[in-house]
């Protein structure tokens, strides 16, 4: 058959393939949405360029386009995508897992397993998420105050500590307090019973007791780090019993209709993506990854804090609204 008999009979299958063609060959029905990885995320700026700097030059083919904001933000965000239908984003990497328990719950995000997930240790993954990186909670102490574990928040020094209806560490550490059979609610209400003041973010705890408005606090190893590279007269105390290890999750939407998300999760668990987030300062939650910042650290009933969120919450505000 001629090209003109072809053509006089099939001249839709003809105008299809011209159309096909312009953009790669003629049977080719992709839109391009696999070269795009939406990315909602509430990780520090500085670790989130340089891994998708590396992604993007590891898969050029690639573009990462970014969402970042503050949790209670982006939180709106996600409640405003889920309002008027679904979520955008392909991927969400949130600073704690009770941020992205709910959505879990919801079936919002989808069950896999990731090249590297017998990488994470168990009690930092689940089925549809994967800790990314450690924030752990310690001490801050100002020059001169003697400290070495949690106990000693309680001996009369002026102790800040940080919201947690705020920030995601700040109630992860309230959890940890609260359901720990050691220390129980009644940690925090010695607390507060002994002068400690409520600042809205682990940034602000450092940054009072550096300028010696506190004796000491909770906060971030990474905002205490930070203070002392930049000259703060602060001292980093690791709890001799344990530093509160928070983990960072990372997780693909259920909804996602990218070719590339699972792609994008895959190299920031893997060895050269967890290097990378500790070249930013954060400890890698693989182990087989270098890091020499650590100590003894503690994990968070995080089932437990998340069946009892608003309880704890509600403990906590009755607690210093007395004061």
């Amino acid at each position: 058959m001629s090209w003109a008999e072809r053509r006089r009979r099939y001249p839709t299958l003809l105008f299809l393939c011209i159309v096909a063609l312009l953009g790669s060959s003629c049977g080719d029905t992709s839109s391009g949405e696999d070269s795009v990885v939406r990315l909602y995320t509430s990780v520090t700026q500085e670790t989130v360029d340089a891994i998708v700097t590396e992604f993007e030059a590891a898969n050029p083919e690639t573009e990462v386009e970014v969402f970042r904001a503050p949790t209670g933000e982006l939180t709106a965000r996600i409640a405003t995508d889920l309002r008027e239908g679904e979520i955008q984003a392909d991927v969400l990497w949130l600073t704690d897992p009770l941020s992205i328990q709910q959505y879990d719950s919801d079936g919002l995000l989808r069950e896999w397993a990731p090249d590297s997930v017998e990488s994470i240790p168990e009690s930092y993954r689940a089925s549809a998420f994967f800790g990314t990186r450690i924030l752990n909670m310690v001490i801050i102490a100002g020059d001169g105050i003697v400290m070495t574990d949690w106990e000693d928040l309680l001996d009369g020094s002026v102790v800040a500590i940080p919201d947690p209806s705020f920030a995601g560490s700040a109630f992860g550490a309230l959890a940890y307090f609260a359901l720990d059979e050691r220390y129980g609610l009644e940690f925090v209400e010695r607390l507060a019973a002994n002068g400690a003041v409520q600042v809205n973010s682990p940034g602000d705890v450092v940054s009072g007791v550096a300028e010696g408005i506190y004796d000491a606090g909770i906060t971030l190893d990474f905002s205490v780090r930070s203070a002392l590279a930049d000259g703060s007269p602060v001292q980093l105390v690791w709890p001799e019993s344990g530093a509160i290890a928070i983990y960072s999750p990372i997780a693909v939407v259920a909804s996602s209709s990218s070719g590339s998300a699972e792609a994008f999760v895959e190299y920031v668990l893997s060895q050269p993506g967890q290097a990378t987030i500790g070249a930013t300062g954060w400890e890698p939650v693989r182990e087989d990854v270098p890091w020499d910042v650590s100590g003894p650290q503690v994990n968070v009933d995080w089932a437990g804090a998340f069946d009892r969120q608003e309880e704890l919450l509600g403990g906590y505000r009755a607690i210093f609204e007395d004061e």
